[in-house]
C-alpha cells in the first residue's frame, strides 16, 4: 500500500473528500489540480492550468474537468461529479471510487459491477502537456469509455459564462480535436493514443458552483462549455492515453512519453520524500531564469519568500546546484535594485527587509558549503548590499545614530506581516522593527567573519567597522526592544511601543549572530514557547495579546483581519527550533522530533503531500490558505536537516 493511500470509505464520504486536494505542477508554472473526488472547488482548480504570457502574468484554466463513462449492454454509469447551485451534486461518480493513492502519480481505483478501472494523471515536468490514462483491470462484457470535456478557457482569477462569443468549432486531428473557444487563447489539443469517434454535441453546463470561493465571500459560479465526447472501445488489459496540450502531438507516442515522464520521478513513500516532492513543485523557469513560486494556487515569485525558502527547498535536500540557478536569477535583481534599475519577475524587492533576507539566504549557503565558497561567489554582492543600506540609499531604510535601522510603515506594509485593507496596512509595524534589526546586526556579523577570514588586505578595514557599528547595535537592540517582562518589543516609533507578543522576536534569538546573551535569549524563547507555539506552527500573536484572531475563516475582508493576528505558521517552526537548540544545545533534539511529528498528519490533509499556507491559531488547528506554501515546506526540511545534525553530533 502507498504512503499516501486513502480508501474508499474516505472517498465517498464528500465531507472528508472534497477538502482533500491534489496538485501536480511543472516547471513552466503549469499544473493540474481538482479534489481527490475530481470535483473542483475553487476557481483556481483545473485539469490543465496554464501560464499564457502573450495575455497576462496569470494561469488560465482551458480543461476544467473530464468526465468518464462506462458503458456495457447500454447501460451507462459516469464517474464523474460536479457540485452546482443548491448544494446539488451531480453525477454522483464518486461512489465507484475504490481507491486513491499517490505514489508517483495520482492514481484512482474505480469499481462499476464487474469492472475495474484504474486512472492515472502525469504532467509532462518541462512542457504543458496533461496525460490521463486508463487500464482497464476487469471487465466480464464489451466495455465502451467515454471521455466529455469540460472547457473554461478563462483566467484562474475570473469566471466563464454562457454566451455568443465562445468559438464552439473544432478541427479534426490525429486521434482527437483542437479547439479554441476565445481570440487570444492558444488552441487545445485533446487526442487519444488509439483512434476513436467524437460526438459532437455542444453544450453549456450552467451554474456549477465552487465552495471555497463561496466561503470568502467572493462570485462562486460559472458555466462550462462541453463540445461533445469522444467514445471508443477498451478490452481487459488495455491502457488508453487521453491528451491535453497546446500542440499537436503524436498518439503512437503517447505511451512512450508518459512512462518517460514517470518513470524517473522519487515514489511518495515517506513524511521527507513528499516534502522534497513538494520542494521542486514551487521551481518555475521563465526566460531560462529559475525563479521559486511562493505557492500554490495563486502565488507568483516573491522575493521574501525566495530568500526565505531557498535554503529549505535546495541546500537542506542536497540541491546546491539548483540554490545557485535560483540565486543566479535573484542576484541579478538585487543588483538591478541596487542599481535602480527596473525590476521583472521577481515581485515586491523593494521592500525594506527584502536585502537583509538576501544577506541571511546567503549566510546559510556559506554553511552548507563554506564560508570560502560563498565569499568567493556572493562576497561583492554582500558587500554591496550593506553599502547600499548604510549609505542610506534604500528608499525605505534608515540607519539612525545608534545603529539601528528605521523604516516608515504607517502607510505600506513592509514586513512579512503585509495584510492590508483599503490600502492601509492592517498591523502598521513602523519604526525600528524588531526583525529587521536583528537581520542587520547578524548580517554585519557576517560579513565581518567573511571578510576576516577571506578578504583581501585592501578589505580588512571592513572588519573594524563592521565590529564598531555591531558593538553599537547590540547596545541599542537591548535597550530600545528588551523590556523588563524578559520578551522583545515587536516594534518602537518614538513614544509609540507595540508590547504585544509576536514571533518577529524569534529572528533575534535564532540567527547565527544575535545581540542578547544567553540569558536573555532564554527569557525570549521561554515566553515565545509558552505562548506562541502550537503543534502546526508558532502564533503571529499571543492569545494574551489584544486584538487575538486566531481563526482564519469567513469573508476575505475578516481573513485579512485574522491573517497575522494569532494564526499559527509552520515556517517560523524552523526559526524557533533553531533558536531552542542554540539555548538548550543537545538537550532539544528531543523536542524538535515531537514539533515534526506534528506536520506529518498534514501531509494526509489540504493538497496532499505538502504544507499549507497557515493554520487557526486555537484547535482543532485547521489548515487554511494556499494548498501549499514555499517557506512552510523549506521550514519543515531545515528543520529535518537540523536534526540529522544534532543526531549525527550526538553520536
Amino acid at each position: 500500500m502507498a504512503y499516501l493511500h486513502f480508501d474508499k470509505i474516505q472517498m465517498t464520504n464528500l465531507q472528508e473528500s472534497l477538502n482533500k486536494e491534489f496538485l501536480i505542477t511543472n516547471h513552466s508554472g503549469a499544473y493540474c489540480s481538482s479534489t481527490l473526488v475530481g470535483c473542483n472547488t475553487r476557481k483556481y482548480h483545473g485539469l490543465f492550468v496554464v501560464p499564457i504570457p502573450e495575455m497576462d502574468d496569470e494561469n488560465h484554466v482551458l480543461l476544467s474537468s473530464l468526465d468518464e463513462t462506462i458503458i456495457q449492454h447500454g447501460a451507462e454509469f459516469n464517474l464523474g461529479l460536479h457540485k452546482y447551485r443548491g448544494d446539488s451534486f451531480s453525477p454522483n461518480g464518486h461512489k465507484y471510487i475504490v481507491s486513491f493513492e499517490q505514489e508517483k502519480v495520482p492514481t484512482w481505483i474505480y469499481r462499476i459491477g464487474g469492472v475495474l478501472l484504474k486512472k492515472e494523471i502525469c504532467y509532462s515536468a518541462h512542457q504543458s502537456h496533461l496525460y490521463i490514462r486508463y487500464t482497464l483491470l476487469e471487465a466480464h462484457s464489451p466495455t465502451l469509455l467515454r471521455l466529455k470535456p469540460f472547457l473554461a478557457f478563462r483566467s484562474v482569477r475570473q469566471w466563464t459564462h454562457e454566451n455568443d462569443v465562445a468559438n464552439t468549432a473544432y478541427e479534426e486531428i490525429e486521434n482527437g480535436i483542437k479547439m479554441c473557444l476565445y481570440r487570444g487563447y492558444p488552441t487545445l489539443h485533446m487526442q487519444l493514443a488509439a483512434k476513436s469517434s467524437f460526438h459532437y454535441e455542444p453544450n453549456w453546463y450552467l451554474g456549477l458552483e465552487y465552495p471555497k470561493e463561496r466561503e470568502r465571500g467572493y462570485d462562486s459560479t460559472e458555466d462550462l462549455l462541453v463540445p461533445g465526447f469522444f467514445e471508443l472501445p477498451i478490452t481487459k488489459g488495455e491502457s488508453i492515453i487521453f491528451s491535453a496540450a497546446l500542440e499537436e502531438g503524436s498518439p503512437k507516442d503517447f505511451h512512450k512519453m508518459m512512462e518517460t515522464e514517470i518513470e524517473p520521478r522519487t515514489p511518495l513513500d515517506s513524511f521527507y520524500h513528499c516534502l522534497v516532492h513538494a520542494a521542486h513543485q514551487f521551481r518555475y523557469k521563465k526566460d531560462d531564469e529559475d525563479y521559486l513560486l511562493a505557492g500554490y494556487h495563486w502565488f507568483k515569485p516573491r522575493a521574501r519568500d525566495t530568500f526565505i525558502a531557498m535554503p529549505g527547498l535546495t541546500l537542506a535536500i542536497g540541491e546546491q546546484q539548483q540554490f545557485e540557478k535560483y540565486m543566479s536569477t535573484a542576484q541579478k535583481a538585487v543588483t538591478d535594485f541596487l542599481k535602480g534599475e527596473s525590476i521583472t519577475g521577481l515581485y515586491e524587492i523593494e521592500q525594506s527587509d527584502i536585502l537583509l533576507w538576501c544577506v541571511w539566504c546567503l549566510q546559510q549557503y556559506a554553511k552548507y558549503t563554506s564560508r570560502q565558497e560563498c565569499y568567493k561567489k556572493y562576497g561583492l554582492l554582500i558587500k554591496q548590499i550593506l553599502l547600499f543600506i548604510y549609505e542610506g540609499k534604500h528608499p525605505n531604510l534608515f540607519v539612525h545614530e545608534n545603529g539601528l535601522l528605521y523604516a516608515n510603515g504607517k502607510d505600506r506594509a513592509v514586513t512579512w506581516m503585509n495584510a492590508t485593507v483599503d490600502g492601509k496596512p492592517i498591523i502598521p509595524r513602523s519604526g525600528y522593527i524588531v526583525e529587521i534589526n536583528a537581520l542587520w546586526y547578524n548580517a554585519l556579523k557576517f560579513y565581518e567573519q567573511l571578510v576576516g577570514e577571506q578578504g583581501t588586505e585592501d578589505e580588512k578595514s571592513h572588519v573594524d567597522f563592521c565590529s564598531i557599528e555591531s558593538q553599537k547595535i547590540e547596545t541599542s537592540f537591548k535597550k530600545v526592544f528588551l523590556n523588563d517582562y524578559g520578551y522583545l518589543l515587536d516594534y518602537v516609533d518614538g513614544q509609540m511601543m507595540d508590547w504585544s507578543v509576536r514571533p518577529n522576536q524569534l529572528f533575534a534569538i535564532a540567527l547565527d549572530f544575535s545581540p542578547l546573551n544567553i540569558k536573555e535569549r532564554k527569557g525570549v524563547l521561554d515566553i515565545c514557547t509558552k505562548e506562541l507555539v502550537t503543534p502546526k506552527g508558532i502564533r503571529s500573536l499571543s492569545p494574551k495579546s489584544g486584538g487575538y484572531n486566531p481563526m482564519y475563516i469567513g469573508e476575505q475582508r475578516n481573513r485579512d483581519y485574522a491573517y497575522f493576528s494569532g494564526t499559527a505558521w509552520p515556517w517560523l517552526t524552523g526559526f524557533y527550533l533553531e533558536a531552542y537548540v542554540r539555548v538548550y544545545k543537545m538537550s532539544g533534539v528531543n523536542y524538535i522530533e515531537r514539533q515534526l511529528i506534528g506536520f506529518e498528519d498534514e501531509l494526509f490533509y489540504h493538497s496532499i503531500g505538502t504544507i499549507p499556507e497557515l493554520f487557526d491559531g486555537n484547535p482543532q488547528f485547521s489548515g487554511r490558505g494556499a494548498v501549499s506554501f514555499a517557506m512552510n515546506v523549506s521550514g519543515i526540511l531545515r528543520a529535518i536537516r537540523l536534526l540529522e545534525k544534532y543526531k549525527q553530533q550526538g553520536e
